[in-house]
């Protein structure tokens, strides 16, 4: 399983969002001081989930983060978040 279908796997099973996009810009921070270290990449992630209902930005993050567990110590060395309500997002008429 490679490092996006993991991260995804989690944000699946604990968000159940309704979108769900990552993207994997680890080839843009190849030498950056700190990546070779930790080991782990650089990715983006947006998620709309009714779980985000009611909670700020902050809590928003770390529903994210607690879902990811242990991939953020291993797998991931950066991580940018845009967490949604389905409410919050325009949907096209």
């Amino acid at each position: 399983m490679t490092r996006v279908e993991k991260i995804e796997a989690r944000l699946q099973q604990a968000l159940n969002p309704e979108h769900l996009e990552l993207t994997d810009d680890s080839q843009s921070h190849v030498g950056h001081a700190g990546t070779k270290e930790h080991g782990g990449g650089h990715f983006f992630a947006t998620v709309v989930s009714t779980v985000f209902e009611g909670k700020n930005l902050v809590q928003r993050h770390q529903l994210v983060y607690r879902a990811l567990g242990d991939l953020m110590q291993s797998d991931i060395h950066a991580l940018g978040i845009k967490a949604y309500t389905p409410n919050e997002i325009i949907k096209p008429e």
